[in-house]
């Protein structure tokens, strides 16, 4: 980006010379230069040229409480002072980091009593992979190894998270998947489903997870693993008829489910986690962002009673990493969970801000350039179509990055996958905000329209 500030020159200088960025093309960021933010407060961003940005991603999917509560700053300072640093291993625990997994268990769905803390969501799904297949050679089936995953969803970019996901950019480079992981189709009506209705797409698309356990055998499948509804894969929410019939078929074979709850969990959806919403009975849940409302990092696996009996049989666990349940990140945690619970914002998501703004979101429907938008809770999406009746696309323009570009230019963060815009903005936000997010994506809608039939 172009800038008229000397210090923004010398950061983006900075990044040129010694940054090397998360899934970015290293050559063009370094021509272009990184937008600098420096600032926050609430729902918005300050960039290093004084642009003021309503953040429609709350980073990325976690700032659920807005930025700037001093509380979570005063959290981190205190621990700091009393104990900054010491790990879970050598049979040995810190307050923080037990009464955070306390009170993870109060909110969490009955029987998921039990957490696992890591640095990530990635390292969360890396130690769901290992304690599947440890879970299994404990009861004496070694075999049951292979985990079934959906395509374009995503679990992180870890070797193994990545593997899990579906993402085939990300699967070409590196060799992945890993051995032992299979993919199912994802339930995209709007993108894959063809002629048929939603309903009947769920269902096809659910029938896949039952012929996939077929296929390898119930014998070799150790678990499923699926976003109750995915994020970056376009914020794909199932039809009506998707969850009912993978709960029969989750129940008619011997294999475990987990749920990753990484962008659905801590209030998302209008309930404390996406396994609520959709009355999901997970034998695990993979958490991270909303934890700490990305003030620190901090991931976790949550596991059912029933699983930590067997677990309980089967000697060391030969996992674990250095900042597993670190003191700071679990008392941000806790002091984050706090917030949710006693200023009511899940509550709050679930009665008046998530339905205005899904009422809000569908008013853009109307626009020439919008397919469909769908959207729960406080996420949303927005399909950019060339032809509402068809769903066809405007095939290699780019459409969702030129959208994206105009609304950088204009204040809002939206983010594209493909030719979808998806928002997920704090859960502090309000009707007005709301109001000011929708007027500015329907101005940058017709700024890409124009640009378009330019």
């Amino acid at each position: 980006m172009t800038s008229n500030n000397p210090q923004t020159r010398e950061w983006q200088a900075l990044s040129n010379d010694h940054h090397l960025a998360p899934f970015s093309d290293f050559k063009q960021l370094k021509e272009k230069g990184p937008r600098i933010i420096t600032s926050a407060k609430g729902v918005y961003l300050w960039d290093s040229e004084g642009n003021k940005i309503l953040d429609g991603m709350a980073g990325l999917w976690c700032v659920a409480i807005g930025y700037g509560r001093d509380e979570l700053a005063d959290a981190a300072s205190k621990q700091m002072r009393e104990l900054p640093y010491y790990n879970l291993f050598f049979q040995t625990a810190h307050p923080p980091v037990l009464e955070l997994a306390k009170v993870i268990a109060d909110v969490a769905p009955e029987g998921m009593n039990h957490v696992f803390f890591t640095g990530s969501g990635s390292e969360g799904n890396d130690t769901m992979l290992r304690m599947v297949r440890h879970y299994w050679a404990i009861k004496g089936q070694p075999k049951k190894k292979v985990i079934i995953s959906r395509k374009n969803g995503y679990h992180g970019s870890t070797v193994a998270g990545a593997s899990l996901g579906g993402m085939t950019y990300m699967h070409e480079q590196g060799d992945l998947p890993i051995p032992g992981i299979v993919h199912i189709a994802q339930p995209y009506w709007f993108g894959e489903g063809g002629d048929m209705t939603s309903n009947e797409f769920g269902i096809w698309a659910a029938n896949q997870l039952e012929e996939k356990i077929l296929e390898v055998g119930v014998d070799n499948v150790g678990a499923f693993i699926a976003e109750p509804i995915q994020g970056a894969g376009g914020v794909i929410i199932p039809p009506d008829s998707y969850w009912p019939r993978i709960k029969e078929i989750l129940a008619k074979y011997d294999i475990l489910f987990v749920a990753d709850e990484v962008i659905c969990g801590f209030g998302r959806t209008g309930e404390w986690f996406g396994t609520d919403f959709y009355d999901l009975k997970p034998h695990m849940m993979t958490i991270a962002k909303g934890l700490t409302s990305g003030y620190i990092p901090m991931g976790g696996l949550i596991v059912h009673d029933d699983v930590v009996e067997v677990l309980n049989e089967g000697g060391d666990f030969n996992h674990g990493f250095t900042y597993s349940g670190h003191p700071v990140a679990a008392a941000v945690a806790l002091e984050n969970i706090r917030i949710l619970r006693d200023e009511k914002i899940v509550e709050r998501v679930r009665t008046e801000t998530a339905p205005y703004l899904q009422k809000r979101l569908r008013e853009l429907s109307d626009h020439p350039l919008v397919g469909e938008v769908r959207g729960v809770g406080l996420l949303g999406a927005i399909e950019l179509v060339q032809d509402k009746a068809t769903r066809k696309r405007y095939e290699g323009k780019g459409v969702g990055m030129i959208c994206r570009t105009f609304c950088f230019e204009n204040g809002l963060i939206m983010r594209a996958v493909g030719d979808t815009m998806i928002i997920a903005p704090p859960l502090v936000i309000t009707p007005a905000e709301i109001d000011e997010l929708v007027t500015k994506a329907r101005k940058c809608l017709d700024l890409t329209l124009s640009a378009l039939q330019g």
